[in-house]
């Protein structure tokens, strides 16, 4: 077996696990009729929930879709910011907003064509839009989606983005409790979405404090290392990811459940915005050959992609 040293690749938000139990998890929170529908393509919108980030490689406009630095427009920025993409553009102009990150406004227009999409009872965009919608949903609830800081990197904690969104939810995700109750309609989209921002964003400084706390503690006991295939690569450790699940007091749990609870009222509401169509007419979709070979190349385009990432590098925030 190969066996080299090589720090682990970052997959993108929440890891692709975690995105995946995300929706799949949202689909069983749908009440009659709607869960019929969803729960016979259940396997689609759980692979599919990664397709955002497949799409970094192919489309140039999709990285600023998934993260909104917040920061950068001040400390108080997070309250004061416009909530309305027209009245944020007129404020900093869409070049400045895409620079640091749309997703608050990008999730709220997803919302609206997902509506559309059930206006016109085309099962195959509802399909795609509440996969892609339960992606941003999830990227809203990640706190260094919120933050210049991202990865740690302007206070030397280099790493934590991966750590905190895929490292503690792929070794912690058994012990959580994911039963959040039924979806509910959501009166209020944007001001839904905005409060996920805020408390995610109220959230970064306890990550990063957390961490750094932990590190002079651990010291070298931080790392170790698993083997991955034909690969060994460095890991924070398991004794260091339960202290700072610990530490943390659930919180990873605590935003993988609002994540999974807005997801399935976001669906449910953009359902019932439309009228509530035939639910019958949606069951008897089945995906034909073009869709099958669409799918089919969108996975290759990601492979590619992959393929162009050195193992040492960020494939994505």
């Amino acid at each position: 077996m190969l066996a080299v040293a090589v720090p682990a690749l970052l997959c993108g938000a929440w890891g692709f696990y975690a995105h995946r139990q995300i929706n799949q998890l949202a689909v069983f929170t749908l009440p009659p009729p709607l869960i019929a529908f969803y729960k016979k393509h259940n396997a689609y919108i759980t692979e599919a929930s990664v397709n955002p980030d497949r799409r970094r490689f192919a489309v140039p406009e999709e990285a600023p879709r998934h993260y909104i630095d917040i920061d950068h427009f001040g400390d108080s920025a997070v309250f004061t910011m416009p909530r309305q993409w027209q009245d944020a553009v007129a404020k900093y102009t869409e070049d400045t907003l895409k620079a640091y990150g749309i997703l608050p406004w990008h999730l709220v227009t997803t919302y609206y064509r997902l509506r559309d999409a059930f206006f016109v009872r085309d099962a195959a965009l509802v399909l795609r839009l509440s996969a892609d919608l339960g992606h941003y949903v999830a990227d809203a609830h990640v706190p260094l989606h919120t933050t210049e800081n991202y990865n740690g990197q302007l206070t030397g904690q280099e790493g934590i983005h991966a750590f905190w969104e895929s490292r503690v939810p792929e070794l912690m995700a058994g012990e959580y409790n994911f039963w959040v109750g039924r979806a509910r309609y959501e009166p209020n989209i944007v001001q839904r979405v905005w409060e996920a921002i805020v408390q995610s964003h109220l959230k970064v400084d306890t990550v990063l404090t957390v961490e750094r706390q932990l590190t002079k503690e651990f010291g070298e006991r931080k790392y170790s290392f698993e083997t991955r295939g034909r690969q060994t690569v460095r890991v924070y450790s398991r004794e260091f990811t339960y202290a700072y699940h610990k530490a943390l007091n659930g919180m990873v749990e605590r935003q993988m459940r609002a994540a999974v609870k807005m997801t399935g009222d976001l669906w449910y509401s953009a359902w019932a915005d439309a009228g509530q169509p035939d639910v019958q007419e949606l069951l008897n979709y089945k995906p034909g050959e073009a869709e099958l070979e669409q799918r089919r190349l969108e996975l290759e385009e990601w492979k590619r992609g992959m393929l162009r990432v050195r193992p040492h590098e960020d494939a994505g925030r």
